[in-house]
C-alpha cells in the first residue's frame, strides 16, 4: 500500500497549526509542522510533500522569502503552495503571493470546508501522479525484461496486464477530473492539465506497441 501523502504546514503560531491539523484531520494525509521558514526548508530536504500551506507573516524569513527558496530548488520547485494570511494584510499580498509561485491565496479566517476541499484535490492529483509514474516505470521494466525482440508470445501475455493497469489510471483520472470540475477552482487547472498530458503520452506509447 502506498505511503500517505504528506502536507507541510508552515506557521509560527502553535494555535494556527493546531487549527489546520483539525481542519485536515478527516483527509487521508500526514500533516508535518514547521514553525518557521527555516524549519520548512529543512523539512523539504529529505521529505516529499504533496502540498505546502504557508503563512505569509512570520518573524525572520517570511512566507514570500520561504517560497522563493522553495521555487529555486530543483527538488521542490514543483510542489504547489497555498499562502495563508490575515484579512487585513497589505493589498499587494495577493499579487506577491502569485508572483512568488503560489497556486492559491487564502485569507484568515477562511472557510474550513473550502480549504479542506482544495487540499483534498491537490492530494488526489499528487497520488495520481505517483501512480502514473509507477505505471510508466513498470511498463518500461516489463517491456525491457519480458519482451525480447521478436518474441510475440511473451508480448501477447504481458500487454493485456499492462493495458488493464493503464486503464485503471485513466479511470481514476476521470474521477479526479470530475472533482476538479465541481470545485470550479482555477488554481487546479494547471496541475490537472499536466497530469492529463503525461497520461496521454503514456497511452500513446503503449498503443504504439499493440
Amino acid at each position: 500500500m502506498p505511503d500517505r501523502a504528506k502536507i507541510l504546514l508552515v506557521d509560527d503560531r502553535e494555535e494556527n497549526l493546531i487549527a489546520l491539523e483539525a481542519i485536515l484531520s478527516s483527509l487521508d494525509l500526514i500533516p508535518i509542522r514547521a514553525r518557521s521558514g527555516e524549519e520548512a526548508l529543512k523539512a523539504l530536504l529529505n521529505t516529499e510533500f504533496a502540498l505546502i500551506l504557508l503563512d505569509v507573516r512570520m518573524p525572520g524569513m517570511d512566507g514570500f522569502e520561504t517560497a522563493s527558496h522553495i521555487k529555486r530548488r530543483e527538488r521542490t520547485r514543483n510542489i504547489p503552495i497555498i499562502f495563508l494570511t490575515v484579512v487585513d494584510s497589505a493589498p499587494d499580498y495577493a499579487f506577491r503571493s502569485y508572483a512568488a509561485g503560489a497556486v492559491d491565496y487564502l485569507t484568515k479566517p477562511f472557510d474550513p470546508w473550502v480549504l479542506r476541499a482544495k487540499v483534498a484535490v491537490f492530494v488526489e492529483l499528487y497520488n495520481m501522479n505517483r501512480r502514473l509514474a509507477e505505471q510508466a516505470s513498470m511498463l518500461r521494466e516489463r517491456l525491457s525484461a519480458e519482451l525480447p525482440p521478436g518474441d510475440a508470445d511473451d508480448q501477447a501475455a504481458v500487454l493485456p496486464e499492462l493495458s488493464r493497469r493503464l486503464t485503471a489510471v485513466e479511470d481514476e483520472l476521470t474521477r479526479v477530473s470530475e472533482l476538479v470540475r465541481k470545485a470550479n477552482d482555477p488554481s487546479l487547472s494547471g496541475p490537472m492539465s499536466d497530469l492529463s498530458h503525461r497520461l496521454s503520452h503514456l497511452r500513446a506509447g503503449f498503443d504504439a506497441l499493440t
